[in-house]
């Protein structure tokens, strides 16, 4: 699909596996990737309906641990906000929420429904302190099922993904491993294609652009076609 875009030609996936294959480019992955499992029974239609949140613990030469929370736009998988921490607690998944209510416009804004919250059932999540705070904001909460990971799989997904990049070197200090984790945000967010989003990226979803980037790619793919129908007739003449 990048290839699409940017060259404005289009070029199916089974013609560049074939030619990967042909010269020995095709590997097996050093992993295996665990699938999210089940669906959420309540599917998202637009951006902003539900947030996935979580921490994951990234470690830093010398300082120990610190914990990366994360808000994630369940229906397009775009990384709303994050925030390094050296704690977690409830303050700091408000104040990752605080972030995100500020990059969605949302603190701005008055909307008929709030963005719900997913999240597991960490100390920080089941606090009260995090209960009436999204009370005053007008979010809802619901929690993934005790021991059943696959409720939050976005998220899990997207630590995992950013780990298998972020982690292939060390750090000594939190700000080393914060301009790490936002120059991978940047690329995640507007240069990594999805294949469960049709190919797009995740900010081509969550800002609206999804469909008028497919519909573009329907037409190159068309003349595309069309060009080397006409230059087949050529040869053949």
């Amino acid at each position: 699909m990048r290839f699409t875009d940017e060259k404005r030609y289009f070029v199916s996936e089974a013609s560049v596996y074939r030619l990967l294959k042909a010269h020995d480019l095709i590997t097996s992955p050093a992993y295996i990737v665990i699938k999210a499992a089940s669906e959420f029974k309540d599917k998202t239609t637009a951006p902003n309906q539900l947030w996935q949140t979580d921490f994951t613990y990234l470690k830093i030469t010398g300082w120990g641990w610190y914990y990366l929370s994360t808000v994630l736009d369940d229906f397009s998988r775009f990384i709303v906000a994050w925030k390094l921490c050296a704690t977690m607690r409830a303050d700091d998944v408000t104040a990752t929420l605080d972030l995100a209510l500020a990059a969605s416009g949302l603190d701005q804004i008055t909307v008929a429904h709030r963005p719900r919250l997913l999240s597991d059932n960490g100390a920080s999540y089941i606090s009260a302190e995090l209960a009436t705070w999204l009370d005053g904001k007008g979010m809802k909460h619901v929690r993934g099922a005790p021991y059943h990971p696959q409720t939050q799989g976005k998220i899990e997904r997207w630590h995992q993904t950013l780990k298998n990049r972020i982690l292939l070197e060390n750090y000594y200090l939190p700000g080393d491993l914060e301009r790490q984790v936002a120059a991978f945000v940047e690329h995640y967010n507007h240069g990594r294609y999805h294949e469960s989003i049709d190919n797009l990226t995740p900010a081509d979803v969550y800002f609206g652009r999804g469909q008028t980037i497919l519909t573009e790619r329907e037409r190159i793919k068309r003349q595309t076609i069309h060009q080397r129908r006409l230059q087949h007739h050529l040869q053949a003449a």
